[in-house]
């Protein structure tokens, strides 16, 4: 694994995450006319891609359901466009972040680590990574926290895209990837539950065809061996690939992002507005 593209995805996801999780965002999409979460964050975070069919979103965003995805599009875009979508889940995550981070906000060093992650950001390979690129369409801030926020969503995604290539290169499906994740680390079920509609039958189904291909114990309970293999094997693929978008920083530049970046996340996290278990994959405690 390289070890400083997972620091960085563990620093920048939370910085991320205030799009999904702090009311801000949430309450600037109501505004807009979405009808209820789903159908926000269904149209927020495709947004960039344009109107696009439901078929098109459950394709690039690989685990949600159907089902999940086509009840709230292309639905949500009766109610408002594309563009005030992206508009509110983006004012409400730099709202948000402002409130967080405090003094923090106005400081030299975010202004730096803007700064140093934008220009990773804007300089990673835009290859077979649809909602990076469309992400990279998009005009970039000038304001430091926001330009903070838009680069760390460029990177998440950018990091998201190679992870669904991984895992499809490995033959673990959408809906399994959930499953997968949840055994190989300890994550609850309910989790998957409430964020993503897989529910006991799913649940069950899914451990079963995990099971048939000797990834998944007997008890369906944990990983075997093979599947342990395939789990370090996708997170070392998705670390290396996405680790091409730190190519354009001097090594140096690396550590000072990780630098700057701490005191940042750490205080984004301290709000208590991200989850501690989520489908994002990320131990909170392991920040910083």
């Amino acid at each position: 694994m390289d070890p400083n593209a997972r620091r960085l995805w563990k620093l920048l996801e939370p910085i991320h995450a205030v799009g999904y999780f702090s009311p801000e965002p949430i309450a600037l999409l109501k505004e807009a006319g979405y009808r209820g979460y789903w159908m926000g964050y269904f149209a927020a975070r495709s947004a960039p891609l344009g109107a696009v069919p439901a078929e098109v979103v459950h394709a690039v965003f690989y685990n949600f359901a159907f089902s999940h995805v086509s009840r709230a599009l292309p639905d949500a875009w009766t109610y408002a466009p594309p563009e005030a979508a992206h508009e509110a889940r983006r004012s409400g995550a730099v709202a948000a972040l402002r409130r967080q981070l405090g003094p923090l906000a106005s400081s030299d060093d975010l202004a730096r680590a803007a700064s140093l992650a934008s220009r990773a950001a804007l300089g990673a390979p835009m290859e077979g990574r649809t909602l990076y690129a469309a992400l990279r369409s998009l005009p970039v801030p000038t304001d430091p926290v926001d330009l903070l926020w838009h680069a760390a969503t460029l990177l998440r995604e950018h990091r998201g895209d190679g992870h669904v290539a991984t895992l499809l290169a490995a033959g673990i499906g959408g809906r399994e990837s959930h499953v997968f994740h949840a055994l190989a680390h300890g994550t609850s079920p309910s989790v998957y539950a409430t964020s993503r509609n897989i529910h006991e039958s799913e649940w069950d189904a899914l451990v079963s065809g995990l099971r048939s291909r000797g990834l998944v114990t007997d008890d369906g309970q944990s990983l075997t061996d093979l599947g342990r293999e395939t789990n370090a094997a996708i997170e070392s693929t998705t670390d290396a690939l996405a680790a091409t978008a730190y190519a354009t920083l001097e090594p140096g530049e690396v550590d000072d992002l990780i630098t700057l970046l701490r005191p940042l996340t750490k205080a984004v996290v301290a709000s208590g507005e991200i989850p501690h278990q989520s489908p994002m994959g990320l131990d909170l405690d392991e920040v910083g």
